[in-house]
């Protein structure tokens, strides 16, 4: 049974469209297999249980896992998408599987943070067709356009693949000091795509303090989205020189992929396997193959935190049954102080304001980072339900 899926998998691949050129197609990587403690205690009063933020329905009536995955299909078709998820969400990801179709789905035996979570399934990728241009799509995004979105990613796909060293990450316009975000500081312009330039990533901090995350907004640095677009090679080559250890129990597994043993395999590798955090591990040494190309004109957000997830659904009027059963908070915020509103979600919401919450409408640059434009602090219209 196993052979003839992969036959299947392999026919529609073959078939599929969907080609960044002759020789290179794109394949997305969704990252399903983070714990979200953060967004922990809104999950847990939208569905009574804490559940991991990528399987909750935030925004909609559909997870965030499921909106990443329909996001991704607008260019990319199922047979060339992989979502990474750990074994102990194996329930969450079976209501999935019920609730619509599944791409490849492979089960972290743990979580050994976002180094392993990427670095997995770009092996696997690797292995499927070894000139795959990745696109890696966190699953924990807000997004109000997913065509231009992909469209994007497409175009940023078209450079990797001329410039097969290359690793792109997507870029959002930021407008507040958030320490919660990465940070990349462009240096040369060495590309374009349709919304803007390419640069040269010249710096990058994960998460950086306040003084830091200032200083980052006065020199018109952009938000780390964590959208990487490369070619496998390139990132595979990455976790081989920044996580040597790391790339030691996941290179043999190409073996092993798709067979019998894969889940044998993949345990006997993580055992020993080092955690590791692939913004701090391979970004913060700002290698000279990264890259950096910002997002056009559309609306962004990480829903990380119960705050973003409050503020981008009161400002675009989204869908959320639960916030009614709640006590009607939107009626009441924020002309009132958010301090017990919501009791037990925890400080993040509880207390006071220190500046407007992360949440960006990007606008295309028209040159460089200088031009691009701020969005106006004023109440947004109505946006498509998610």
């Amino acid at each position: 049974m196993v052979a003839q899926d992969l036959d299947r998998t392999r026919e529609a691949v073959q078939e599929s469209p969907g080609w960044i050129g002759e020789d290179a197609r794109l394949w997305a990587v969704v990252l399903a297999g983070g714990q979200g403690m953060r967004l922990r205690p809104l999950t847990r009063r939208i569905h009574g249980e804490a559940r991991p933020k990528q399987f909750a329905a935030v925004l909609g009536a559909r997870s965030l896992l499921r909106q990443t995955l329909d996001r991704a299909a607008t260019a990319i078709p199922l047979a060339r998408t992989v979502a990474v998820t750990v074994d102990e969400h194996a329930g969450y990801v079976m209501r999935e599987i019920e609730q619509g179709l599944m791409p490849r789905v492979l089960e972290q035996p743990a979580d050994r943070g976002t180094a392993a979570g990427v670095l997995l399934p770009v092996h696997w990728v690797s292995r499927q067709d070894p000139e795959a241009i990745v696109v890696v799509l966190p699953s924990d995004h807000f997004i109000d356009d997913a065509e231009r979105f992909m469209a994007h990613v497409e175009d940023v796909a078209a450079a990797a693949r001329a410039h097969p060293t290359w690793v792109v990450l997507l870029g959002a316009l930021a407008d507040t000091p958030d320490t919660q975000y990465g940070w990349i500081e462009p240096g040369a312009q060495v590309g374009a795509t349709g919304a803007g330039p390419i640069w040269r990533a010249k710096r990058f901090w994960e998460k950086p303090s306040p003084a830091q995350a200032v200083e980052c907004l006065r020199r018109g640095c952009l938000w780390n989205t964590f959208v990487l677009v490369a070619t496998a090679r390139a990132l595979v080559d990455l976790g081989r020189r920044y996580l040597p250890l790391l790339h030691a129990r996941l290179a043999p597994l190409s073996a092993f992929f798709d067979t019998e043993h894969e889940r044998w395999a993949i345990r006997q590798a993580y055992a020993p396997a080092p955690a590791a955090n692939f913004s701090r591990a391979v970004l913060e040494r700002c290698p000279p193959e990264l890259m950096v190309a910002q997002m056009p004109a559309l609306t962004w957000s990480d829903l990380g935190t119960p705050r973003r997830v409050l503020r981008l659904a009161r400002r675009l009027a989204l869908p959320t049954p639960w916030l009614a059963r709640m006590g009607g908070l939107a009626r009441r915020w924020p002309s009132r102080p958010l301090r017990g509103v919501l009791s037990g979600l925890g400080p993040d919401i509880s207390g006071r304001e220190r500046w407007t919450p992360p949440v960006v409408r990007i606008h295309a640059a028209s040159g460089n980072l200088g031009s691009a434009r701020r969005q106006p602090r004023s109440r947004a219209g109505a946006a498509p339900a998610p």
